[in-house]
Formats: C-alpha cells, sequence, structure tokens
C-alpha cells in the first residue's frame, strides 16, 4: 500500500518459503521473517542460497499446498533446486541420494507418514518443517519412531515454520482452513462434508463450548503466525464482550510466552521477533486491531463497483485462480507477478476498462517498434530475420520478445476476466444495484420495494440480489425506522420474486437482540456526490458494454468508456475503516468512532503482566485499574496496523480499507478467518436462519 521499507506480510511470507526450501540456511533465523525489500518483484530474490542450488524434493500436504499456491509458482520451485513436488499421503518412488524438504501441518496423521518414510529409508536426508507449532506430544511420538527404527541421523531440521495463513494480495490474508477430521492415510485431501465458517459456528446456537474454544484456540494460533511472520511485537486492542476479545487475549498470552522463552534461553535459540530486538521504541509498533465481523455485515453482502469486489461476486476466485465458465470453462492464475492486477485490482471497474485499452496500445506500439526495427512484418515471425542485417536490433528483438509475450498474455487474460464481467454486469444490473446501494441512506422502503418491482430491460434482478439489496437497507436504516408492516411487505415482496427470506429473518432477530451496529458513514457526506444525478453516473455503459463485447472480438477496446463517470464515493469509510482510522490516527476520527474504541480492551504483550491486566481491565473484571478513565490517554498514533476480522473478510471492506490508507500514508494488513465472497455469506446466513428459527 506505501512505498516504504516495510515488508509486507506477502513479501515476508514469500521470503520464508524461500528460505525453507533452500535448507533453512544457518544465518536465516535473525533475518527471518522478511528482510526488509522492495516491492513484490524483488521479495522472491531475498534469500539466495550461495553456490549451485541443492536439487531437492518437496513433500507437502493439502493444507500447505494451498499456503504455497497463492505465492510460489512451479517455475519459482524449480529456481529453488526444487525438481519435483508430491502430496505426503500418496505413493511416492524411493529416491535415496535426493535430500527431501517436508512442510506440512502438525498433525499426527502426517507424523506417523515422516516416520515410515524415515524407516523405509525414501529419501538422503530430511528436513521437516511445520507449517504451525508442532505439539510437544507429536515431537515425543517423532522421537520414540526415530528412536526405535535408528534413522536419527537422516533428520538435518525439525523447524515450526509459522506460516499457517494464506496471502492472496500483498496485504491481505486468511487463516488456513481448519484440518478435516482426521482420515485415514489411505484417503488424502480434504474430506467431502461442507467446511463450517468461523461466523457460522460461533454464532450458531448450537455449537458446543467446547467447540467454541476449539475455534478460538486455533484463530488465535493462526493470527499469531502472521504477526510473528511479519515480526513485530503489536499492540493488540478489540472490542469487549465477544469473541474478538477472547482471542486478543489467548494472543497476548501466546506473544508474551515467545518473547519470553526467548529471553530465557539468552540467545541460545532465535527469537520469534527478531526484529524487534534491534530495540524497536513503542512509537513504531504496529497495531493490531481484532473485530468481530458483526460490526459490519453490510459490506459483505452489498454490491461492490471496483474490480476485485466484482471478480469475488460474479466469478470464482480461490487462491488468485479465477474461474469463468462462460463461453467455456478456463481459469486464470492472478499472482504476485500479474503486474496489471496489482495495478487495477482496486480500481472501479469502468477505470479497469479504459487501462485495458492503453495497456493493449502500448503493447502494439512495442510490437509494432520491434517488427519495424528488425524488419520483419509480424512479432511472431521473428525467426525469419535477415541477418546480415544489423546486429544490435537482434540483440534487441532477442531481449524484449519474453517480457512482450509475457504482457500479452496476462493482456489476454483481464480481457477475458472483464468480458465475463460484463456479461453479468449487464444480466444482473450490477451497476443500478450498486448505485442504489451507495444512495442507500436516501433510500425509502417505498423506493426500494419500486426498485424490486421495476419491470427492467435486460431482464429481472435475481432473487439473491434483490435479498442483498434489502438487506443492505435493512442494516443501514437506524433502528425501529422500518415497521413491522414494512417488514412484512419487504418479506412478501421477496418471497414472490423466489428468494429465501431466512437470511432476513436471521439478521432481524440478532438486530433485535443485540441492536446491531447500525453502519452509520461518520466522516464526510454519508451519500456519494454523484455528479450531476444518478443518470449521468453510468451514461455510456450501456454502449460501452455492446462496443466492448463488439471490440473484444478484434482484440482492442479504444476509449470504450470516456462518457463513463468514474465512481466512487467521496469520503465514505466503512465501519472497519472507520474503527481503524480512530485507533491508527485519532485526531481525524470523530468523536462517536473515538468513544467506541476508547472502550477497546488494550494489551500490550511486552508491558509487565500485572500492568497488563490494570490496563485491559483483565482480570479484575472491567475497568480495574482505572481503565475506564485511561480510555483517552491510551489514544496512540500508528503508522502500521493489521486489521484482523474475526468471522471473514470481504473484497469491498479490503478495497475501502486500502484506499483509506493509500490516502494517509499509513501501512495496514487486513486479513479474516477467511476471505468469503458475497453470495457465500448469504448461504452462511441462510444456514444460521434455519437452525435458528
Amino acid at each position: 500500500m506505501q512505498a516504504t521499507t516495510s515488508t509486507t506480510l506477502q513479501q515476508a511470507q514469500t521470503a520464508a518459503l524461500l528460505a525453507l526450501l533452500n535448507l533453512n540456511p544457518p544465518s536465516d533465523p535473525v533475518q527471518r521473517p522478511g528482510t526488509p525489500s522492495g516491492r513484490a518483484s524483488t521479495a522472491l530474490k531475498v534469500p539466495t542460497a550461495t553456490g549451485p542450488p541443492v536439487w531437492k524434493v518437496l513433500v507437502l500436504d493439502q493444507q500447505t499446498k494451498d499456503v504455497l499456491a497463492t505465492v510460489l509458482r512451479v517455475q519459482d520451485l524449480r529456481d529453488v533446486g526444487v525438481t519435483l513436488h508430491v502430496q505426503l499421503h500418496s505413493l511416492r518412488p524411493p529416491l535415496p541420494d535426493v535430500p527431501a524438504v517436508y512442510f506440512v501441518a502438525p498433525t499426527l496423521d502426517n507424523v506417523r507418514r515422516i516416520a515410515e518414510d524415515l524407516e523405509k529409508l525414501l529419501y538422503q536426508s530430511y528436513h521437516l518443517n511445520f507449517v504451525g507449532p508442532l505439539p510437544r506430544a507429536l515431537l515425543e511420538d517423532l522421537a520414540a519412531s526415530v528412536a526405535s527404527a535408528g534413522t536419527g541421523e537422516l533428520i538435518e531440521q525439525v523447524l515450526d515454520q509459522y506460516l499457517s495463513f494464506i496471502s492472496p494480495s500483498p496485504s491481505l490474508f486468511s487463516l488456513l482452513p481448519p484440518l478435516p477430521p482426521s482420515t485415514p492415510s489411505s484417503q488424502p485431501g480434504p474430506s467431502h462434508s461442507k467446511p463450517v465458517t468461523s461466523y457460522k459456528l460461533l454464532n450458531s446456537p448450537s455449537s458446543a463450548e467446547q467447540e467454541i474454544e476449539d475455534e478460538i484456540e486455533r484463530i488465535a494460533s493462526g493470527l499469531f503466525s502472521a504477526v510473528v511472520t511479519m515480526g513485530h511485537v503489536p499492540i493488540i486492542r478489540a472490542p469487549k464482550g465477544n469473541a474478538a476479545e477472547m482471542i486478543a487475549k489467548k494472543l497476548e498470552i501466546k506473544i508474551r510466552d515467545a518473547i519470553l522463552s526467548a529471553s530465557r534461553t539468552h540467545g541460545a535459540t532465535a527469537s520469534l521477533f527478531a526484529q524487534d530486538a534491534s530495540g524497536l521504541s513503542n512509537l513504531q509498533r504496529p497495531l493490531l486491531l481484532i473485530l468481530d465481523r458483526n460490526v459490519d455485515l453490510v459490506s459483505m453482502i452489498s454490491h461492490g463497483w471496483t474490480y476485485q469486489a466484482l471478480v469475488s461476486d460474479c466469478l470464482e476466485i480461490k487462491l488468485n485462480r479465477v474461474v469463468v465458465t462462460q463461453p467455456q470453462k478456463r481459469s486464470y492464475d492472478l499472482d504476485s507477478k500479474d503486474f496489471f492486477w496489482a495495478k487495477n485490482a482496486p480500481n472501479p471497474f469502468p477505470q479497469v476498462a479504459e487501462e485495458i485499452d492503453s495497456e493493449l496500445n502500448k503493447y502494439k506500439q512495442d510490437a509494432a517498434e520491434i517488427t519495424r526495427s528488425t524488419g520483419v512484418s509480424d512479432v511472431n515471425d521473428i525467426s525469419q530475420i535477415d541477418l546480415s542485417s544489423n546486429a544490435t536490433h537482434l540483440k534487441t528483438a532477442i531481449t524484449q520478445l519474453p517480457e512482450l509475450t509475457a504482457r500479452k498474455a496476462v493482456l489476454d487474460t483481464h480481457m477475458n476476466i472483464a468480458t465475463a464481467l460484463l456479461e453479468q454486469i449487464k444480466k444482473r444490473g450490477l451497476d443500478e444495484l450498486f448505485s442504489t446501494e451507495e444512495a442507500i441512506n436516501k433510500q425509502t422502503v417505498a423506493s426500494i420495494l419500486e426498485t424490486l418491482r421495476a419491470p427492467r430491460p435486460s431482464g429481472t434482478f435475481t432473487p439473491e440480489d434483490k435479498l442483498r439489496l434489502v438487506l443492505v437497507f435493512y442494516l443501514s436504516s437506524p433502528d425501529n425506522a422500518i415497521s413491522k408492516d414494512d417488514v412484512a411487505e419487504l418479506e412478501k415482496e421477496l418471497k414472490k420474486a423466489g428468494a429465501n427470506t431466512e437470511a432476513f429473518e436471521y439478521v432481524r432477530r440478532t438486530r433485535e437482540i443485540s441492536r446491531m451496529t447500525v453502519s452509520t458513514t461518520v466522516g464526510g457526506t454519508s451519500t456519494p456526490t454523484l455528479g450531476t444525478g444518478q443518470g449521468e453516473l453510468f451514461r455510456g455503459f450501456t454502449a460501452f458494454g455492446s462496443r466492448l463485447t463488439d471490440r473484444l472480438k478484434e482484440g482492442g477496446l479504444d476509449n470504450l468508456i470516456s462518457g463513463v463517470k468514474n465512481f466512487l464515493p467521496a469520503n465514505k469509510l466503512l465501519p472497519v475503516t472507520r474503527l481503524t482510522e480512530a485507533l491508527m490516527d485519532s485526531s481525524a476520527a470523530s468523536n462517536q468512532s473515538l468513544q467506541e474504541t476508547d472502550e477497546y480492551v488494550f494489551l500490550d504483550p511486552r508491558a509487565p503482566r500485572h500492568a497488563g491486566l490494570g490496563i485491559s481491565g483483565g482480570a479484575g473484571g472491567p475497568g480495574s485499574g482505572g481503565a475506564s478513565g485511561a480510555g483517552r490517554s491510551k489514544r496512540m498514533a500508528f503508522s502500521e496496523g493489521m486489521v484482523f476480522v474475526v468471522g471473514g473478510a470481504g473484497y469491498v471492506e479490503y478495497g475501502n480499507l486500502e484506499e483509506w490508507a493509500a490516502k494517509t500514508g499509513k501501512w495496514v494488513t487486513y486479513g479474516g478467518t477467511e476471505i468469503i465472497d458475497p453470495e457465500a455469506f448469504m448461504s452462511i446466513l441462510e444456514d444460521l436462519g434455519k437452525s435458528t428459527a
């Protein structure tokens, strides 16, 4: 987000993974995790191994495969000497003269399988890396089997890597999904039952207390991994009285224990927070804000208008792979080397289409330049160059060609994705839904009903989209602003459209119980500036649509959307961004936000334990040690922060936070227990509606 010396979470994770693949060179613990480096392009070069690469086998399981898949490509693995990567629970041929790097989850099944591999002498040496901390009992289990088989000298390293999270973008991350219930080693891979999301588990009345405790422990451990990988001890803030507070307290204990155990060994083991050892003052420490998803449901179900929000809403995106089903099913990888995605993911869609156009024109010019200087008629006929002609031209052509080809491939990918999105925008009327939701504070029950009923030339809104619009309207209205009769009328209209209203019932019940926070947009105007009325907003968009589809066939998008307003709301902070601002930059925040955040627990893992209890209202009940008066005195300014949402993160919220960070020069990493698209979140609400009915 900001071009400072700070390393992004994705860079730090990539650096740690490459160090692991380079057999964790000894200088590594001090530098890990993440050496300060430039942007993502240079991040991959951090842990260079000296000398020729050691050829090796990489053994993964389902969880660690996902961790690697988001940040490294097969070519990156080749570059560090990985000739073969295989699944742990599969039949593998013995390669007795090759070292093996294991990168797996710390489970009993995995440890037993590793012991079997050792017994069979499958590889020359074993470098065992666990994605999260290996419990003491399992370590003893492994030691016992190794001792009985006498294969101890084959094990080179056993390391906890603290990498149990996935970071699809430089400053976005989610935790690894929980391990499926122990499957026999003959059945690798995920189990077939529908995975339970954190939001559902923590909010469902049918969840057992033990399940909730296990989930909170799992989230705290995953978040601990992300904090360790960033390498700095944060100051932790969280609202009181929900799962976020419990996770914050568990996490504080984990960080405290890590600092303590490093200080006890007096440098014999490397500290997990080695970067802090250089003496970061309190002023430079990052903030870690842990929030509960219920602080704002609107951003999870509203219709986005940025490139990444539309991709998440209309197409399937998982581990940076986008699946387009029309006209035929194809998948595209949006990795860290995709310059177009890196630059345009947070931009409004019309702007992205213009960008594709200008990038294509730039490509055509560069290709024309090469063909002109070498005297070939087409870039692809470069082999027909007259070799007696100027050798310098030949040299330029040969050096520029691979870069040009790669650029063309990236642009083709985004051309196809944009076409698929445009199709969906037109079919579902996403532009209309978005502009209605942007001005949701101006809507009335009557205007919403009219929108639901109005005939549309390109077909009606889908029942799911209608339901999402009603939910956004309901959650954005002040308490009791919508009467019971109005609710019944809206519900009747939704049922008539064929929507399942269980999600609506769940949200209503929850709001009645907890008076769920209204997502009022504080700071600036609550309605976006729409130029000269809403008609102007998307003027030319439909024309742009038909022209885009024609143009895409020809491969260019000349000035398609000069008529479209670049539509982004003015000054509109979503609740999570607003709370982040109140904690990171209190001078710019509104009083309402500050009053809310002053009440949050304040945990500093570096502070003496008893002091920490006083500040957070920890052991002595709320407000012990003067926590109520301390609210104002706890206000601090932070330049770096990590925002974590228990119950799921979404691209609309991510884009809003990213935009605020870019404007204010802050460095913010955003994550959640999962990254959930609106459709999936609606089905979670529906399930909860069924289980609480």
